[in-house]
């Protein structure tokens, strides 16, 4: 349009040129016209170049998967009242439509999206002073023409906030360029050039970050050839990057042990103390996105339960999981890592043997020694019934035999079980060999070590011995608290059984008296006390003396009986009946104080007081007795005090 306008232009410029020049006889009047004509039409350019150019775009979107509807848009100014849609690379216009009523935009369908639409798009308007610029081009892109390529993270798509991370799009297509796409992004993020690997596989590396949890970080990507650059492949699985930030990790279990073997199932479960209602587990190396699950009660405890499937080589790896919020982007701290190793991968068994027997005593030094005949470089020992990794030992070349010892010095009690060992190469080092023929492994009890009981060792680590340490000190702990009830009893019973009264004021009275009396100052005093009990079941008897070689000499005897309860005082000149022991030695002493009470003056030999006490918690009285001459007829010199306790 422009080129035709602009050659009617310059043709009558010529046109007027030569009829100036070339005839004499041609008026002024044709002359004026054509210059008339020739300022208007160039006026009408003038207003044509001032219109501004319409703005383009694609809905949903300019990347279109294969055989989806797509809709151009173009929009001019409000006096706009024809649009024009034109592909680059042909000439005739692609299509002309008339703005929607009421407004300034106009609308191009396909309703089936294929390569025969993909391309570089342009659109002008006609208003009625003339035609508008052309937009600017607008890629209409397809998808699905090709095969689809891999999208993955280097290191991990786990990512801690702030750090950066690297995507790896790659293809067996010899692609030579790769997209990279955000999602929720119309355009995409990057376009680069494809390598090719040394496995021969084509790929490219995308740069990305800083992360942060307050964007959705999910990418997928693309590949095309150079002679069809709007015509993509089949976009890539998803591949979202996890934040990780520094809240309290969680737990990743299993209840089938590290070791699996083909045809079981294996379910893993992370759990945290921590309210989270949302986990992700993520196997490392791993092309799969992180597998994600809301939250299932687990006993107070937060959870979610990851079903594996059946056991394959492909479930072994190494996995951890984490915890978030779904009021957040941003996820836990990783849990410490859980391996799961695949038993019978491998051609070859190993075989087990211990030195010095399979039979030792807690404290000596015991060696397992795994052996193959297959080549294999690392060898493995695993505990039954234990959720702990197994040992691994570097393969040594002996004989032509492949082994490695695994050393137990000292042994313990807790290593008692049975073992097994396994071979694996370090290329796969999740992949074992068949598993050796168990090897029970039994640790006898020292002085310090209680030991396994008979019927076999713990289920996960051999005998509890801490729980008979416990048991033990919980007997002592009562068993004393029984001897201090008993002692506390009895002690009440004898506070109980002595009152004060006159027998207990007696020695201090007489001890007054006799310190003003100098000849009884010489005197000893003999303290005796007998506790019996009438009934035979309960009887206890105890016998106390007490001689001074000073003093007066004095007699206190108790008698403790359940059938009597009284209490009488009163002064006699013999005692009751005591034992024979306490007899024979009274009469031995009531010779040797006659004796020397003949050489004492007569003013001081008085008869004796004796005072007869029986303390019964029933009733209580007290009698006095008159005194009462000696066996031999003279009066007693010694003071002898008598208590009898009766409790029945």
């Amino acid at each position: 349009m422009h080129v035709s306008v602009l050659w009617t232009l310059q043709t009558l410029q010529a046109a007027c040129t030569a009829g100036a020049m070339g005839s004499s006889v041609r008026t002024p009047t044709l002359t004026a016209l054509l210059c008339l004509g020739l300022c208007r039409d160039l006026r009408d350019q003038g207003q044509a170049r001032t219109l501004p150019k319409p703005s383009i775009w694609a809905e949903p979107g300019s990347v279109v998967p294969w055989q989806k509807a797509v809709t151009i848009l173009c929009r001019g100014i409000p006096k706009a009242q024809e649009f024009y849609l034109i592909r680059d690379g042909h000439s005739a216009t692609w299509g002309r439509e008339k703005p929607l009523e009421p407004g300034n935009t106009a609308k191009f369908s396909f309703t089936y999206m294929t390569d025969a639409y993909a391309g570089r798009y342009r659109c002008y308007y006609q208003s009625p002073t003339g035609l508008s610029e052309h937009s600017d081009p607008l890629e209409l892109v397809v998808t699905g023409f090709h095969g689809k390529p891999s999208l993955s993270a280097v290191p991990s798509p786990i990512v801690t906030s702030g750090e950066k991370v690297t995507l790896q799009c790659g293809s067996r297509m010899a692609f030579n360029r790769f997209v990279l796409m955000k999602e929720g992004e119309p355009r995409p993020s990057s376009t680069l050039d494809s390598q090719r690997h040394t496995d021969g596989q084509f790929q490219t590396l995308f740069p990305v970050g800083p992360v942060t949890p307050r964007l959705r970080w999910t990418f997928r990507c693309y590949g095309y050839y150079s002679n069809t650059p709007q015509v993509w492949s089949l976009s890539s699985d998803p591949l979202e990057l996890l934040v990780s930030g520094a809240s309290r990790k969680p737990s990743l279990l299993t209840q089938q042990g590290p070791v699996v073997s083909p045809g079981q199932s294996v379910t893993l479960q992370c759990l945290s103390d921590v309210d989270y209602d949302r986990f992700a587990l993520y196997k490392k190396n791993s092309r799969d996105p992180p597998l994600h699950r809301v939250q299932q009660p687990q006993a107070g405890l937060s959870g979610a339960d990851f079903p594996l499937g059946s056991v394959s080589s492909s479930l072994g790896g190494r996995y951890t999981c984490y915890g978030g919020h779904s009021l957040s982007l941003e996820w836990s701290a990783p849990s410490d890592p859980l391996d799961i190793l695949v038993a019978g991968q491998l051609p070859s068994t190993p075989s087990l043997s211990v030195q010095p027997g399979p039979t030792v005593a807690s404290g000596e030094n015991v060696t397992l020694l795994c052996r193959s005949m297959s080549s294999v470089d690392t060898f493995l020992l695993s505990k039954e019934g234990t959720a702990n990794p197994p040992l691994r030992r570097r393969s040594e070349d002996r004989a032509g035999q492949h082994q490695a010892e695994f050393s137990m010095s000292p042994v313990t009690s807790a290593q008692w079980g049975s073992y097994r060992c396994y071979g694996s190469h370090s290329t796969s080092p999740y992949l074992l060999s068949h598993p050796s023929e168990p090897l029970e492994l039994q640790v006898s009890a020292s002085s310090g070590d209680p030991g396994p009981s008979p019927t076999g060792p713990s289920s996960t680590a051999g005998p509890n011995w801490h729980l008979y340490v416990l048991v033990g000190a919980s007997g002592a702990f009562v068993l004393l608290l029984c001897l201090l009830v008993l002692l506390l009893v009895r002690r009440r019973r004898q506070g109980k059984g002595r009152k004060p009264g006159p027998a207990d004021r007696e020695p201090k009275d007489r001890g007054l008296q006799d310190s003003s009396r100098p000849a009884a100052a010489a005197q000893e005093e003999t303290l005796y006390a007998a506790v019996q009990d009438t009934q035979p079941e309960e009887g206890v008897e105890l016998d106390q003396r007490n001689t001074q070689d000073e003093g007066t000499q004095g007699m206190l005897c108790a008698q403790v009986s359940h059938s009597r309860s009284r209490l009488s005082q009163g002064r006699v000149t013999s005692p009751p009946p005591l034992p024979g022991a306490l007899l024979d030695t009274e009469d031995r002493q009531a010779g040797e104080d006659r004796q020397r009470d003949s050489q004492a003056p007569a003013s001081d030999a008085a008869p004796p007081d004796v005072t007869y006490a029986q303390l019964n918690h029933l009733t209580l009285r007290r009698e006095t007795s008159a005194p009462h001459s000696s066996q031999f007829g003279e009066p007693p010199e010694e003071p002898s005090v008598y208590a009898a306790l009766a409790i029945r």
